[in-house]
């Protein structure tokens, strides 16, 4: 009998230990789930604004919709000389440089003289032209139609031997009307553009043919590039190009894509393509290397939204979306390409999804206010 009410004593206490953690974990569940609802409520707070105050700060709310856009293909490529506007000045004749008047890094116009040359064969040769003028003047007053010809003849020689070095018509003329020789031959600029190398100083004897000068315009230049042979079907000359380099990272530059080579590179597989591309600000150099952009003929459908609707919080790009009446929250994305003030959307919304559009700055002050306020 005994043993009977001593196993009766314990049996509350049995019982009630069981219950006791029952209770305990339930009393523990009730206090979690509110903190996770607050954690998940300080990750994504909610905006609430009135009616009017949306109004006052222009929010609009569009559709995320496919839009048809071209495809884009990368190129590694190296800015160039434009090969059209380079010159390799060489001497006309043989004889001492008297003076330079033009040197490395200096812009010059077409027709500027370089330098001047004393040369014994621009004075014979201006002899021969005054001498060829004075006979055929003197044919022109015989009726000998033959030494006419000849005399003629002889006259255009001695010209065009001039005109070969450079010789103006103006010069010709004063030359013709004067018949006085001038002791210096200039060197002119072919055109406008910059002394790229020199390799003469005054006092030096040069031959003919001996290189002077090298000038390029370096006010359009060309941009060799490098198109891999699988992306061969997707671009032709005349496509649009854009081009970025390390000097200028947040500059565009817009080119055109001129030519493309006939031979596709054993090794690399790969396709030579010549980009042109206006300089005038002077900011591109030959040898700089440039990421070049090739935009397709070809078509492509993805999603886009306007770019000042993406903004960038605790390093996470994100858009602002409707979540109940007056009130927003935020909706992670990942992004793709961008085109002309529209940028891909690769994750996070899709087709139909709606988002804030304008009015989406005053959204981000109200929620970063908040987060002060949370933290």
């Amino acid at each position: 009998m005994k043993k009977k009410l001593h196993f009766a004593s314990f049996l509350p206490l049995i019982i009630s230990i069981p219950l006791l953690f029952f209770l305990t974990g339930c009393s523990q569940k009730q206090h979690e789930e509110p903190e996770a609802k607050v954690k998940e409520a300080s990750a994504a707070p909610t905006i609430v604004l009135s009616a009017e105050a949306q109004k006052i700060a222009g929010i609009k709310i569009e559709t995320a919709r496919f839009r048809k856009v071209p495809l884009k293909i990368r190129a590694i490529g190296e800015v160039s000389y434009n090969q059209r506007k380079f010159s390799n000045i060489s001497s006309r004749v043989s004889g001492r440089i008297e003076e330079v008047f033009a040197f490395i890094g200096d812009k010059v116009k077409k027709g500027q003289s370089l330098l001047s040359v004393y040369s014994p064969d621009f004075l014979s040769s201006q002899a021969e032209f005054i001498q060829a003028k004075e006979r055929l003047n003197r044919a022109k007053k015989q009726s000998n139609e033959e030494e006419k010809q000849s005399a003629q003849s002889l006259f255009d020689s001695a010209r065009n031997k001039l005109l070969l070095l450079d010789v103006t018509e103006k010069e010709l003329a004063e030359l013709e009307e004067s018949r006085s020789p001038k002791f210096l031959l200039p060197v002119r600029a072919p055109f406008d553009g910059s002394i790229i190398e020199s390799s003469v100083v005054s006092g030096d004897f040069i031959e003919f043919g001996q290189s002077l000068f090298k000038i390029s315009d370096l006010s359009f230049l060309w941009i060799n590039v490098n198109i891999y042979e699988k992306d061969l079907l997707r671009v032709r000359p005349g496509c649009e190009v854009s081009i970025k380099v390390a000097a200028f990272p947040d500059e565009e530059f817009r080119g055109e894509l001129a030519l493309l080579s006939d031979v596709v590179e054993e090794k690399t597989r790969t396709v030579k393509g010549r980009v042109e591309v206006s300089n005038e600000r002077g900011k591109l150099r030959p040898g700089m290397f440039a990421e070049v952009d090739l935009v397709s003929f070809l078509e492509s459908k993805a999603l886009f939204i306007p770019e000042w609707a993406i903004h960038k919080i605790k390093e996470k790009k994100v858009v602002f979306v409707p979540a109940g009446e007056n009130s927003f929250s935020l909706k992670e994305i990942a992004t793709g390409s961008k085109v002309n003030g529209f940028i891909e959307v690769v994750e996070g919304l899709k087709e139909g999804d709606s988002f804030v559009t304008e009015g989406s700055f005053l959204l981000k002050s109200e929620l970063l206010k908040k987060t002060l306020e949370v933290d």
